[in-house]
Formats: C-alpha cells, sequence, structure tokens
C-alpha cells in the first residue's frame, strides 16, 4: 500500500528480502534468516516502511515454532539518520515540511498501525520487548532511540509494562555459584536441602500457583489482574515450560530433609540460549536463602550439559532476584524494556 507523498507500507515478498529489512540495523539481526527457517517467523509478519529505495521503518513479530498467530513483537526500527532534528512529531500525517520524504517517526507510527490491521487477528496485540545495552539512560544517542520508539508505540496505544535486567553465566566466570564446585549432591543453606524432578504436573501447578502469592514479577502481577492464580499458572506452564525442547527431567523442586518442597526452578532450553526460565519460592519460606540454593542448582543442571552461556531475567524492581543472581556469579550484560496494549 502507498500514500499520496509516496510511503509504501508492506510485508516482505521472502527471505530474499532481507537483506532490505536489515537496513535499519538490530541486535536480533544474525537470527533473522534461522527465524524464517525454523518457522519462528514468517515474511507476512515482517513489514517495512519504504520510500523511493529507503527504508523508513520496520516491524516484526515472532512466534514458536508453526504458531498462526504472532507471540510477541520484537523488532521496531525507525531511519534515526532521517529523522527530524527536533525529535518525534505529534501526529503522523505524512511528508515533513523541509521537502525530504515522510518523517521516519510518522512513518514507523503508520507502519505500526497497517502491519498491525494486517498480521493481528481481532487486533489482539501481543506485548512488545526490545533488548539494550546496561544503563542505556547514560548515554544520549541510545537513550532517543529507545525514547523513539517507545513514543511512537504509545501512538498506537501501547504502555511501558515493566523494564527488565538480562543476567548471564558462563563457565569462564570467577565467581560461579557453589552447587557447580560440590556437584551434584544436596546443596547447603540455612537448612539441608536436596533436589529432585517434580513428581508430576499437578505438583509443579500447586508449586507455581503458591508462589504467585507475593511476587513482584509485573507480567505476572498484571495476569492477576485477568485470571486466578491457578489459572495464571496453568497458562504459564502450557504455553511457555512444556514448549521447551529440553528435557522435563532438568527441572527441580527443593525439599526440606522431611519431604517439604520449599521453591523449584526450570532449567531449560529455548531456540538460542540455555537459560532459568522460572524460579520460585513459595511465601512461607521466603527470606532463608533458598533462592540462592534453586539458582545455584539450575545453573548447575545446564553447566552439566557443557553449555557456553546461561541467560535468565528478571524485572528492575525485583532486588532480592536481582542479588541472588549477583551471588551467583552472573553479570548483567543487557537490559529490556516491555511494552503492554492491555
Amino acid at each position: 500500500m502507498a500514500g499520496a507523498d509516496g510511503l509504501v507500507l508492506r510485508a516482505l515478498r521472502g527471505p530474499e528480502e532481507l537483506d532490505l529489512f536489515r537496513a535499519l540495523p538490530y541486535t536480533l539481526d544474525d537470527e533473522l534468516a534461522d527465524d524464517l527457517a525454523e518457522g519462528r517467523r514468517r515474511p507476512s509478519w515482517m513489514w517495512v516502511a519504504l520510500h523511493g529505495d529507503r527504508v523508513l521503518a520496520r516491524v516484526a513479530w515472532w512466534s514458536w515454532p508453526g504458531d498462526a498467530v504472532p507471540a510477541l513483537l520484537d523488532i521496531f526500527d525507525l531511519d534515526d539518520a532521517g529523522a527530524a532534528p527536533a525529535g518525534p512529531v505529534a501526529t503522523a500525517t505524512g511528508p515533513d515540511p523541509c521537502g525530504t520524504g515522510p518523517d521516519p517517526f510518522d512513518a514507523g507510527v503508520r507502519l505500526l498501525r497497517a502491519a498491525s490491521s494486517a498480521v493481528l487477528p481481532d487486533g489482539a496485540h501481543p506485548g512488545y520487548l526490545r533488548f539494550l545495552p546496561p544503563g542505556w539512560r547514560a548515554d544520549p544517542a541510545e537513550r532517543r532511540v529507545v525514547e523513539s520508539r517507545m513514543a511512537a508505540l504509545e501512538w498506537t496505544g501501547a504502555r511501558l509494562l515493566v523494564e527488565r535486567l538480562r543476567w548471564e553465566w558462563t563457565p569462564h566466570d570467577a565467581d560461579g555459584p557453589g552447587a557447580l564446585e560440590r556437584g551434584a549432591g544436596p546443596v547447603r543453606g540455612p537448612a539441608a536441602l536436596t533436589f529432585r524432578p517434580p513428581r508430576d504436573r499437578a505438583e509443579l501447578l500447586g508449586l507455581m500457583t503458591a508462589v504467585l502469592d507475593g511476587t513482584l514479577d509485573a507480567h505476572s502481577r498484571a495476569e492477576l489482574g485477568r485470571v486466578s492464580a491457578r489459572e495464571a499458572a496453568v497458562r504459564q506452564y502450557e504455553e511457555e515450560l512444556v514448549r521447551y525442547r529440553s528435557p522435563r527431567e532438568w527441572w527441580r523442586v527443593a525439599v526440606l530433609p522431611g519431604g517439604e518442597p520449599v521453591g523449584f526452578v526450570i532449567p531449560a532450553r529455548n531456540d538460542y540460549h540455555a537459560i532459568i526460565a522460572y524460579l520460585g519460592v513459595v511465601p512461607v519460606h521466603r527470606g532463608r536463602g533458598y533462592a540462592d540454593a534453586l539458582l545455584a542448582e539450575g545453573t548447575r543442571v545446564l553447566a552439566a550439559q557443557g553449555v557456553p552461556r546461561i541467560r535468565a531475567a528478571t524485572d528492575l524492581g525485583n532486588t532480592p532476584m536481582s542479588d541472588a543472581f549477583r551471588r551467583a556469579g552472573y553479570r548483567n550484560f543487557a537490559d529490556r524494556i516491555d511494552m503492554t496494549w492491555d
């Protein structure tokens, strides 16, 4: 589709147009070809705003392999070099007064609206996320990049949900968790813990439901505003955890000597990295150091597979979990913003 100002908004015609899509760079560009080949993306979910042969904006959605609808909007970029010096304009109306073509901010808003209308069924927007360098606000150029995209998304009805910290552990980190040094035996904390896989789906769902009481996680809190804790646990189990291709035998429940579970950790592999997918401590047992022991055990399980790195994320405001990652030898290698249309 083309506007009176010559702006063309369209999906990619196929993988052969990846170079066109990569005209605006972002950290996920190296994954795009594999994502298309594995069914995590589709050309029809990857759109560009073109003025002549110049890419002014681009947008792309991601899904679990083979899903019919996107699960996430994770690429949205503007041609920052061509943006108006005064910053984003107030409306998406067309050509800029300088005669150089549509403003990239305006083009981005128009692209978001057109692509969302074509790609998303019933206007149901999945969330948006963007990966950022740590401490991005301290860099004026990076801050302008982030805030321009957030502003464009806000024009389509999105709002900031949460900022998150991304964590990474590698075998070369000097301060690795003690569980790796002790091997596969019990991890000692305030009380002796042992670890075993969940007995069954019901046990894990019960623990997942319990740890939502008092959770600091913004996504979980938002979900609890819509459904019960049990329903939220079932959704996360069915829509995320069981879809990881790694063995469920890696999952661990931490138990006291008498057999009482105090929490769980879900070590896994997504399509890109080994990850700590989920970790929770039952409310009555919080504040006793069990998160450290669970994180150490999850890290040990993954390290035993010879993985080059382990990644995880937690909300900026979840100080206890961030402290646990630091104590375990993880480093904050990147940040992230999450936005929602709810």
